[in-house]
Order: C-alpha cells, then sequence, then structure tokens
C-alpha cells in the first residue's frame, strides 16, 4: 500500500527573523493607532484600549525575544 499523504515542509527558518520584525512594527503601529483614539473614547472603551495595549506591549516583548532566539540560531548555522 503507497502512502498518498503529502511529504512534510523542511523546517525553513531564514526569514523568521524578518517576519518578527515585520510583526512587531505592525504591532507597535496598532498601539499607536489605539492610544490616538482614548481621547475620543468613553471610560469603558478607555479601559478596555489600555488593556489592549498592555497586552501588545507583553506580545512585544515576546516577539523580541524569539528575534534574539532566531537570530542566535541563525549565527550558528551559518
Amino acid at each position: 500500500m503507497t502512502d498518498k499523504r503529502p511529504k512534510a515542509k523542511p523546517d525553513d527558518r531564514s526569514d523568521n527573523v524578518e517576519k518578527l520584525q515585520g510583526m512587531v512594527q505592525d504591532t507597535l503601529e496598532n498601539k499607536e493607532a489605539a492610544e490616538e483614539t482614548l481621547d475620543y473614547a468613553s471610560g469603558e472603551q478607555k479601559q478596555q484600549i489600555k488593556e489592549k495595549n498592555k497586552r501588545r506591549e507583553e506580545a512585544i516583548k515576546g516577539m523580541r525575544d524569539e528575534i534574539e532566539d532566531e537570530a542566535d540560531f541563525q549565527n550558528r548555522t551559518e
């Protein structure tokens, strides 16, 4: 019996740093856009925006840590 499943693609991590940097930039832009809306938001909306921006900051920190890990991996494999 022949296995008809597609073969797994090799792990290509060559552009992970660039992708992560783009994600950080997008998240920073979203955070800034949200902050600009604070002046026009109601009390509850302001709180939600602040909470979401806090989560964005945490995500950015995680992505930056991952960028470091990926850069270290790339330096070891070159």
